[in-house]
């Protein structure tokens, strides 16, 4: 496979929207949202109290888009309409983001009210990205090219985290007063970078028209088409079960990504030492997801897959025994060897499964069964906050998710039959 074969205008269009979203992903999601939530919003409240608010906003969240999902899959086929949906979803995001920058201290409420529409935003454009894959390559491509997008994603959320951090630790060469006005205008600048970087998928991805006529109301369409998804779905015994599998392991990893600096938080570390911590994550994940690519590409996504919830599987384990801020940094390291991984070589595996003909209609079906993997993780963390103060039993209770996940994607078979 030579590059220049692989990569061209289409391609880094569509991978560049990863660059442009995931600074929601990681900057909003991963490190400021939880360590604002904790400081400052949520002043006065115990620790166990902010996990349990990050933990059910967040399960509430991906509910929400769960059952958007199949509605959005429909419209979008129904009418071609894929890109026009994932900008304006994405404008919702970004406009949630921004807003948060105008919360006060205390504000709790509105802060998790706002994070909940960024979010579904996010989430929801994330169907019709994930869908526009079929259309900005060859399936012979999608291993490399999905993870080209999630690397360029993690390269593009750590360079603008970096500039976060040079902020939090020196507002005034900013033109700052504080830390607090610092973290404030880094929620602006995450919307800003969204839209920006969002405009090459809107000029030159293209969008294949695969009109399909919707009969009477869209929402009961959408439903109507979605028993029809899981009637097609069951007719492929792969697609069933590589999403068993995946609801599984990739819930166990969401909820490592977003309880990172939270996990940190309640173990006393500094924030500052968390936030750069997460930008190395990320750093890493870089080279690493491109290296993913290569590996699916030639040894097949499965045996990438395989190594990576080994990795989640023992970390999780591990952490429970964390007690310093250098254990902290290499989990961090070693997670982003493996995070983008996983979930690269999993969208491209499941591009292979689906029939080409209704793209849209089966990634909302993939986007409904990862928000609902999404909710497991987060009510796993908001029960164990709710009967406990001890923050160790909430990673070490993912560790079945990525076992019973791979003995699941074991029994994918090379075909479907």
């Amino acid at each position: 496979m030579k590059l220049r074969d692989v990569i061209d205008r289409k391609v880094a269009a569509w991978a560049v929207y990863d660059w442009a979203n995931s600074a929601f992903a990681l900057s909003i999601m991963a490190v400021l949202y939880p360590l604002f939530l904790g400081s400052y919003w949520s002043v006065g409240a115990s620790g166990a109290e902010v996990t349990a608010r990050l933990a059910w906003i967040t399960a509430g969240a991906n509910l929400v888009v769960s059952l958007l999902a199949p509605i959005f899959g429909t419209i979008a086929d129904a009418g071609g309409y894929r890109k026009r949906f994932l900008v304006g979803l994405a404008l919702i995001g970004a406009i949630g983001t921004i807003s948060l920058a105008f919360v006060g201290e205390g504000m709790w409420v509105l802060a998790l009210g706002l994070y909940l529409i960024a979010s579904v935003g996010f989430y929801s454009s994330n169907v019709f990205y994930d869908s526009l894959l079929v259309d900005a390559t060859k399936p012979r491509y999608f291993d490399f090219v999905s993870s080209l997008g999630f690397s360029l994603g993690y390269l593009g959320g750590a360079t603008l985290l970096a500039v976060h951090v040079w902020m939090l630790t020196s507002p005034s060469t900013f033109g700052l007063d504080s830390a607090t006005q610092a973290m404030k205008f880094a929620f602006m600048s995450v919307g800003v970078w969204w839209v920006l970087f969002l405009t090459p998928l809107i000029r030159w991805v293209p969008e294949t028209k695969r009109v399909r006529v919707v009969a009477g109301s869209v929402i009961r369409s959408a439903y109507r088409e979605l028993r029809s998804t899981i009637t097609h779905v069951r007719q492929y015994r792969n697609i069933v079960v590589f999403l068993a599998a995946y609801w599984m392991y990739v819930g166990g990893v969401f909820t490592v990504i977003f309880m990172a600096a939270n996990f940190g938080q309640r173990l006393g570390f500094e924030q500052t030492d968390l936030v750069k911590a997460l930008m190395i994550t990320n750093f890493v994940g870089f080279p690493a997801t491109f290296l993913y690519g290569f590996l699916g590409h030639h040894f097949g996504p499965k045996a990438g897959l395989y190594l990576a919830l080994v990795v989640y599987a023992v970390v999780s384990s591990l952490a429970a025994f964390m007690t310093t801020i250098g254990e902290f940094y290499v989990l961090a390291i070693v997670i982003g060897c493996v995070q983008g991984g996983v979930q690269g070589l999993s969208r491209s595996y499941y591009a292979s499964l689906i029939p080409a003909n209704a793209p849209g209609e089966f990634f909302g079906f993939y986007n409904m069964v990862t928000k609902f993997s999404h909710v497991l993780g987060p009510v796993l963390v908001g029960l164990a906050a709710t009967f406990t103060e001890e923050p160790k039993y909430v990673l070490l209770a993912l560790v079945p998710l990525f076992v019973f996940g791979g003995l699941l994607l074991g029994l994918v078979r090379e075909k479907n039959v």
